[in-house]
């Protein structure tokens, strides 16, 4: 019995200084990447984005300028409010946008390389431990600095003078804004008042309860650690966890200022609410509200008394049902509360969680965003494979997506395809029965397991909506032939008429009209898509792979590194 408790005692003691070691190595090595990698790969993105925002200030401004003079959307006042009020926002921009540059490639250029140090530690070879340690995170962390910045061009070139064009061209069916000179003071001196009030007292806030923050914290991951629980479940995890541990005073920084740069957006909100209600008393009520609501939330985070002392006057004329759909698990019962006061949630502080914490198996169980990301372009390249075969689609239309702007001057490959792929994923979870969406790795993403990404949201509800349409529609093989073929080519009359799909145009208008909706309703969700950070670049990728295969069929052989060259293989 000695025997076994003393081998036991020097089985834990190796663990222990296995996991010390591992600890110390992984800090040692992981500072010097970031000392070594952090100035060229901070100072790549940081100019790089600096460069990009400065070089289109002039443009963006113009076309800002030229799109509220343009537009219909937008009545005289309106455009002369927007007009004036246009150079502080102009400034702001270039203020937020430069510092937030900054900010995050000095984080990302110094902790990437020191975080991947410590991930290295979940190789299960010990040779391969110490290797990754090295060279982890360094030359992937330049190549990743280089594709924020080619990210951040892409919103900035392609992105946003979309956006102006869909204001540009909207239609007299579109409802207007309109603007009473009358409520012009009342929004100004809503706005500074908002900003005299929001902001110091979220900086108060914040900063006095950023101590509780601190050691709840630091209480938590000790707890974790001590009951291995959470994060400190696995043993090749613990080396991570520590450094969750050591840099926690550095979240709760970073907490804080977030909340105070927040706050300046929250407060600013008080001229929207002014010109949405029509009162002045309301948009005092939601300045004073703001402040309450900020005071409840970190309560609730902070597991302190519910609920807070501070005046909260309503200011919304009247409820709304805030739909559950949106929200699931507790988001769903914090909206609820928010419900009794105000239209919409407020903006809240960034503070992570402290309840308990999940296991990484637990972890591994949700869906991850660039789970969705890779299953959507690989379903894109294999349905553009098929239509491709079937000469359905060309490479003189890949060629146009390529040296076109936007989705809107190639409709067949830029929204036509990810619309086509999109309608094959909803069909293929219905026909499954599943609750969510079927992926093509036969993994179901509902609810529940969905990532935790705002951008997902704004798009996941709608294709459920979409997918629920469908299939109380009850298609039948024609209609749903039909509804392929509006779906991939309703941008183009012209080609929807050559592909001879044996399809029918639906007798019943009314049974024609749901089809058309539903293809629109999905064909306006891919181009709100498009305009997503990273989604161009992937996208672009995809369309020379399917370049790509379509030349190697054809037995002609292209380099794609330059669009330059699409003019030349079209002479060929």
């Amino acid at each position: 019995m000695r025997m076994q408790i003393m081998s036991y005692d020097l089985e834990s003691l190796l663990k222990i200084t296995y996991v010390v070691f591992a600890f110390c190595s992984a800090l040692f090595l992981g500072a010097l990447k970031g000392l070594l990698v952090g100035p060229i790969a901070g100072l790549i993105l940081i100019v790089g984005n600096v460069g990009v925002i400065l070089g289109l200030f002039p443009v963006h401004l113009a076309w800002t300028v030229y799109t509220i003079v343009k537009t219909i959307r937008f009545d005289i006042p309106l455009k002369i409010a927007i007009l004036l009020s246009l150079p502080a926002l102009a400034a702001l921009w270039l203020g937020l946008s430069i510092a937030g540059s900054v900010i995050v490639g000095v984080g990302y250029g110094f902790f990437t390389p020191w975080v991947s140090a410590f991930e290295a530690f979940r190789q299960e070879d010990e040779i391969k431990k110490f290797l990754h340690c090295i060279v982890d995170g360094t030359w992937d962390t330049i190549k990743g600095s280089c594709t924020v910045v080619r990210d951040f061009a892409d919103v900035c070139i392609h992105s946003y003078p979309v956006y102006l064009k869909e204001i540009r061209e909207s239609t007299s069916s579109d409802e207007p804004h309109t603007l009473r000179f009358i409520h012009v003071p009342a929004i100004i001196i809503i706005g500074l008042l908002g900003l005299a009030v929001d902001v110091p007292s979220f900086t108060i806030i914040a900063i006095i309860k950023s101590p509780l923050l601190l050691v709840k914290g630091w209480q938590r991951l000790t707890y974790d650690l001590i009951s291995r629980q959470g994060p400190f479940l696995e043993t090749a995890c613990i080396p991570i966890a520590g450094l969750t541990i050591l840099l926690w005073p550095l979240f709760v920084i970073g907490t804080v200022a977030f909340a105070i740069f927040a706050s300046i957006f929250v407060g600013l909100y008080g001229s929207i609410i002014v010109y949405q209600e029509r009162s002045f008393r309301r948009g005092i009520a939601y300045v004073f509200a703001m402040v309450a609501e900020f005071d409840e939330y970190t309560n609730d985070w902070l597991y302190l008394r519910e609920g807070t002392i501070l005046p909260k006057p309503r200011y919304r004329k009247k409820k709304a049902s805030y739909s559950s759909e949106l929200t699931v698990s507790q988001n769903r019962v914090r909206s609820e509360r928010f419900n009794a006061t105000s239209l919409e949630p407020p903006p809240t502080m960034l503070i992570p969680s402290l309840g308990p914490s999940r296991s990484v198996r637990e972890t591994i169980q949700e869906v991850k965003m660039v789970q969705v990301w890779g299953n959507m372009m690989r379903t894109c390249e294999i349905k553009g494979r098929e239509l491709l075969d079937a000469n359905v689609l060309t490479r003189a239309d890949l060629f146009e997506w390529l040296k076109a702007k936007n989705s809107h001057e190639a409709p067949i490959v830029g929204a036509g395809l990810p619309s086509y792929a999109a309608l094959y994923t909803i069909m293929r979870s219905i026909q499954a029965g599943v609750d969510g969406i079927l992926l093509l790795d036969n993994l179901i993403v509902t609810h529940e397991n969905r990532p935790q990404d705002r951008l997902l949201d704004w798009f996941f509800q709608p294709l459920l909506v979409l997918k629920e349409q469908i299939r109380m529609l009850k298609l039948s093989d024609n209609e749903m032939l039909y509804l392929e073929k509006v779906s991939l080519f309703g941008l183009n009359p012209e080609r929807m008429q050559l592909w001879k799909n044996d399809c029918m145009t639906p007798q019943e208008p009314l049974r024609a009209a749901q089809i058309q909706g539903i293809s629109r309703r999905m064909t306006g969700m891919c181009r709100s898509m498009s305009k997503l950070p990273t989604y161009r670049r992937r996208y672009r990728h995809l369309v020379k792979d399917l370049l790509a295969y379509q030349s190697e069929k054809d037995g002609v052989s292209i380099k794609y590194e330059s669009v330059r060259s699409v003019s030349l293989v079209e002479n060929v």
